[in-house]
């Protein structure tokens, strides 16, 4: 194997090793944090199945967004959905034989690449022209936004303007997956190729300590997940419980 195709497979395997071990922490952590108030966001649902319903628009369809400002939840809904898209068509580098659905909708997808972008564009504009967001914008939030557009930018750019070799890139990451190493061709050298995936890399590696943490995070928001029942039961956080019993 080349020196290139050596470095990538290695950077893979600790970059996919952070995010796996930083997200499950994280998880953890979300889970144990107590929530000693019941805040949910009124009006809110008073059975859990009205949390589960309410859960499945705030994550499909950013109720909530949609309710503060129009133009964040259209530029915000239109990257998530477009990068949801994006990824599912990436199935087909990593899963042989390809499932037809992704076969029969990857000629379509691979323009919403597009749409990911002018959504990333949209919610930088916002962060730079909204005076009140751009005063609490962090330079990592520029950043973030930057690395992202760059992953798209690198992307699409190997579908429109520079094709790669895309059986060997397949094959290198089946090579991962399976440690076959032996087996594995070298990865092409294509300069589109080397910056998407060393970007991908770098967004696997920080993606646990940064904002996007978000993503598992809103499953534990107590003013989403939380039932709108006060009046027929008490809310004592388990910590506290434990606390009243042995008094």
């Amino acid at each position: 194997m080349s020196f290139l195709t050596v470095t990538f497979a290695a950077l893979f395997y600790v970059a996919t090793a952070i995010f796996l071990i930083g997200v499950v922490r994280k998880i953890v952590i979300f889970a144990k944090t107590p929530a000693p108030l019941k805040i949910p966001t009124t009006p809110a649902p008073t059975t859990k199945t009205g949390v589960v319903l309410r859960m499945f628009r705030e994550v499909a369809f950013f109720e909530s967004l949609f309710k503060s400002t129009k133009w964040t939840w259209l530029f915000g809904w239109v990257f998530h959905m477009a990068l949801f898209a994006v990824l599912f068509r990436h199935l087909r580098y990593f899963m042989d034989p390809v499932p037809a659905i992704v076969e029969w909708v990857s000629p379509l997808i691979e323009y919403l690449a597009f749409a990911m972008i002018i959504g990333l564009l949209g919610l930088w504009a916002r962060r730079l022209l909204v005076d009140r967001v751009r005063y609490i914008s962090a330079p990592s939030d520029h950043l973030m936004l930057l690395l992202l557009l760059l992953i798209g930018i690198s992307g699409a750019s190997m579908t429109f303007v520079a094709h790669t070799d895309i059986i060997a890139v397949k094959e290198f990451f089946r090579g991962l997956l399976t440690f076959s190493w032996g087996s594995m061709p070298n990865l092409p050298a294509d300069p589109f190729l080397i910056v998407h995936l060393a970007l991908v890399a770098l967004l696997l590696i920080i993606f646990p300590i940064s904002k996007l943490l978000h993503a598992p995070g809103v499953f534990f928001s107590p003013t989403r997940n939380q039932v709108d029942n006060p009046r027929e039961q008490r809310h004592i956080a388990p910590w506290a419980q434990k606390l009243e019993d042995r008094s």
